[in-house]
């Protein structure tokens, strides 16, 4: 099976640099922008499954990449965005000294209260490819968001740790993996 990942286009939380979690904010101009133009690298490509987050933002992006209606994405509650707690829709630059050492060394500092550890991130990843390996699909698209994607890279390539936390993955770029 051919996986092809890549988080949703740009939103104006995304724009704000603002911490956007669970928050269900739809794309902007440019986050379409972005989604038109990773399908366009694709070509023709035609997957046998689409699949994204529940969250708008990466449903409207997988319809765009994958080429299909809505209404074709299987929706996957495991493969939402990280929970940002008390932490939603704070400006990066203040979130305080426990929020951003673990954001930015989580292999070091521990999560900070109301924050989804890296654990419970690596446990709803490895039940949704349990399940995905168990069908028959050749190509698969995954649109997702840039925490939970830090483990679904950890667990498609291998990571002892359960994880792979930088670079930090961009609007609309697709890794491909082969599982």
């Amino acid at each position: 099976m051919k996986i092809w990942l890549t988080r949703h286009g740009q939103t104006e939380l995304n724009a704000k640099k603002l911490m956007q979690g669970r928050s269900d904010i739809p794309l902007n101009d440019i986050g379409r922008q972005q989604a038109k133009e990773a399908r366009e690298k694709l070509g023709n490509m035609k997957f046998d499954a689409v699949y994204a987050s529940p969250l708008d933002r990466a449903i409207e992006t997988a319809s765009i990449i994958g080429g299909v209606d809505r209404s074709e994405v299987i929706i996957d509650e495991r493969i939402i965005e990280t929970d940002f707690g008390k932490y939603e829709k704070k400006p990066y630059g203040a979130m305080g000294i426990a929020m951003t050492l673990y954001w930015s060394c989580p292999e070091i500092f521990p999560a900070p209260k109301t924050v989804e550890t890296t654990d419970q991130m690596i446990e709803r990843v490895t039940s949704f490819f349990s399940d995905l390996e168990k069908t028959d699909y050749e190509n698969v698209l995954i649109t997702c968001h840039g925490g939970i994607i830090r483990v679904i890279r950890g667990y498609l390539e291998h990571a002892k740790r359960g994880y792979i936390w930088r670079p930090r993955p961009k609007n609309c770029e697709i890794r491909e993996y082969e599982i």
